[in-house]
């Protein structure tokens, strides 16, 4: 099976199984919306459909604005119409900065067919969390904003990574998105279980684009040093 046939089948497949905090939802794209799955899938048989060698890349949970409408990490319906070519997307307009500084780094680092295949975008919980925020609007939550909130989640975490292995990515080196509370968490599962041979943290899209904007050039290049440099080693 080429890997977007897993990927797909692992999207179809995708639940939560533990009893979550009063207050906080899980949002699945791929039941909540049938487009979503369409559209993710159409993206995965295009970049997807080999068996090349792929490292994992490893975000936090999906946000409603990305993932959570159009079913790819760090995509919203902008980038994946306009930079991937898939028009087939019937969901609402969505922009997530994340997806914005992905995307730059992607056309930075050769384009979407030459990182696509070499990355594949995942998180620690592969669904997303969101919250009751003020005036009663759903807000996006992460899988680690509670300590409660951590234990609930820790059984679908292990169950995800454990899938991740079943595919076949590489296993040497996996890049972790958030130099905080992602990266302290994924460590403390990775040195307990042992699922990967060394986390590389890289610092979150969000974070860049929130708090370090003027700075994103500079977060673009170490991204694109460090991806290469592992590539380089490879070889």
């Amino acid at each position: 099976m080429h890997f977007a046939d897993k990927i797909i089948a692992y999207n179809r497949n995708l639940e939560f199984h533990g009893t979550l905090p009063e207050g906080i939802r899980v949002m699945n794209p791929y039941r909540e919306n049938a487009n979503a799955f369409e559209v993710s899938s159409e993206f995965y048989r295009k970049y997807y459909s080999d068996s090349n060698p792929r490292h994992l890349i490893m975000g936090i949970n999906p946000g409603r604005f990305g993932a959570g409408q159009t079913g790819i990490p760090f995509t919203d319906s902008h980038r994946l119409r306009e930079r991937c070519g898939i028009t087939s997307y019937t969901g609402s307009d969505t922009y997530e900065l994340s997806s914005v500084f992905v995307y730059d780094l992607i056309a930075q680092y050769g384009g979407e067919e030459r990182f696509y295949g070499d990355f594949y975008f995942n998180s620690v919980l592969p669904l997303g969390l969101t919250a009751n925020g003020k005036n009663g609007r759903e807000v996006n939550c992460n899988y680690y904003d509670t300590k409660e909130l951590m234990q609930a989640v820790e059984n679908d975490v292990l169950q995800n990574m454990e899938k991740l292995m079943e595919m076949g990515f590489e296993t040497d080196v996996c890049f972790c998105l958030g130099s905080g509370k992602n990266s302290q968490y994924l460590s403390r599962l990775n040195n307990k279980h042992g699922f990967f041979g060394k986390i590389i943290t890289l610092e979150h899209p969000r974070y860049v684009m929130q708090y370090k904007l003027k700075s994103k050039q500079l977060y673009i290049d170490k991204y694109i040093e460090t991806l290469t440099a592992l590539h380089k080693t490879m070889q």
